[in-house]
């Protein structure tokens, strides 16, 4: 498992890996870009495996697109969630944009539409104390540690730079009892936190009051408005500090005139709260019980806003509801088309799709075209940067 390869490094793959062949054999290679020679370390292999992994641990000929390491705790035989650290952000951009390419091309026989964009202030933070959730576990000496890639390892952490400063500081700082499992979270305007195997901490220890905190105020302002949201500090909340803005900004400037929407996936209401302000008839449906839960509290005061807790799915097939338009903000899985088949009787004339996973994006878009809904444009959002993760919005119109 130790042996070193030297490959010629090919096209991206989505993943945060790179394509090499080794003997007729394909072989995954992070760490590495497109056009670069390198020596890589095996990290799985095998004679009957149909593909091996690697990580590139020498650099023969580099790519002009490669920069030293933003978090040399992400790189080779290091921690998962920094596996385009080495690349600068134009090319990380570019990488992401290939992927969509790549997937719509693959999945969907169409062109991908659009570009990938950068969130406001990356460029001058260098990609870097964006995130304002991070999860870690504490190693045997009560560090804050993260797993190894693809490995029940953890390592010690030396820095967290892609978290918001302050959290950065305050997970790093802090000592855990081994084992344990850390929610970092910096709301808007408000001081970092931390939950430690679900039970708030303050000043270092366990917060053990009945009363203790386990809220988390959020303010969201955008061109179109500002809006304050409560959610439970372990709750989903887009992680990139301008990503809720950026976000809303795209949904309800292609949700256009729509006067019945559908907010399907919903979470905590990040698109409910601003759709049902702006006067319109709007139904969220979240299957998280404590998603629901918030969002049924954000929006207990918007006239227009229904919240529903439901599986999506269930929820379409047994009310037979109809909307103008729908927001559709499925997990990574994608929607699938089960549920898009239900989704078709709604009658929307607009689907706003807000993807996190471009394959399922790209498979999601054959099936809607199977329905008559075509693509009419799209846009990458890179609101993870130093990842391989991207957000793309796409709107679908019925033909």
């Amino acid at each position: 498992m130790r042996e070193l390869l030297e490959l010629e490094i090919g096209a991206v793959a989505h993943g945060g890996h790179c394509v090499a062949r080794h003997e007729g054999r394909v072989v995954f290679v992070r760490h590495a870009l497109p056009g670069e020679v390198v020596r890589a370390r095996l990290t799985e292999a095998g004679d009957d495996a149909r593909l091996w992994r690697a990580d590139a641990v020498e650099v023969l000929e580099a790519s002009p697109d490669r920069v030293p390491s933003a978090w040399p705790d992400a790189g080779p035989g290091g921690v998962g969630g920094g596996e385009l650290a080495h690349v600068s952000l134009p090319a990380q951009r570019r990488w992401k944009h290939d992927v969509l390419r790549e997937a719509f091309a693959r999945f969907a026989d169409r062109e991908f539409p659009g570009d990938v964009s950068a969130a406001p202030g990356d460029d001058e933070r260098g990609g870097l104390g964006y995130r304002t959730r991070v999860t870690v576990v504490a190693g045997p000496d009560g560090r804050a540690a993260m797993h190894v890639h693809r490995s029940r390892a953890v390592k010690a952490l030396d820095t967290l730079p892609i978290a918001a400063p302050a959290l950065e500081e305050l997970v790093l700082g802090t000592r855990f009892p081994a084992a344990s499992h850390i929610q970092g979270v910096a709301p808007a305007g408000e001081d970092p936190r931390l939950v430690v195997d679900g039970t708030p901490w303050k000043g270092g220890r366990p917060d053990r009051r009945t009363n203790a905190p386990r809220r988390v105020r959020e303010r969201v302002v955008s061109a179109h408005g500002e809006w304050g949201y409560q959610v439970d500090a372990e709750g989903f909340w887009q992680v990139h500090r301008e990503a809720p803005a950026v976000l809303v900004d795209a949904v309800l400037s292609r949700v256009g005139e729509a006067e019945t929407v559908l907010d399907l996936y919903a979470g905590a209401g990040l698109f409910t709260v601003p759709l049902a302000a702006g006067g319109r008839s709007v139904t969220s449906v979240e299957s998280d019980a404590r998603a629901s839960r918030d969002a049924r509290r954000n929006a207990h005061d918007v006239p227009g806003a229904s919240i529903v807790h439901a599986d999506t799915r269930a929820f379409l097939d047994a009310t037979g509801v109809t909307a103008d338009a729908v927001v559709l903000d499925p997990p990574r899985s994608g929607a699938g088309a089960k549920t898009i088949d239900v989704l078709a009787k709604v009658g929307a004339g607009r689907i706003v799709y807000v993807a996190c996973d471009p394959v399922a994006l790209a498979r999601d878009t054959a099936l809607l075209a199977h329905h008559g809904y075509a693509l009419e444009e799209a846009q990458g959002l890179d609101l993870f940067p130093m990842t391989h993760h991207i957000e793309t919005v796409a709107t679908f119109v019925k033909e």
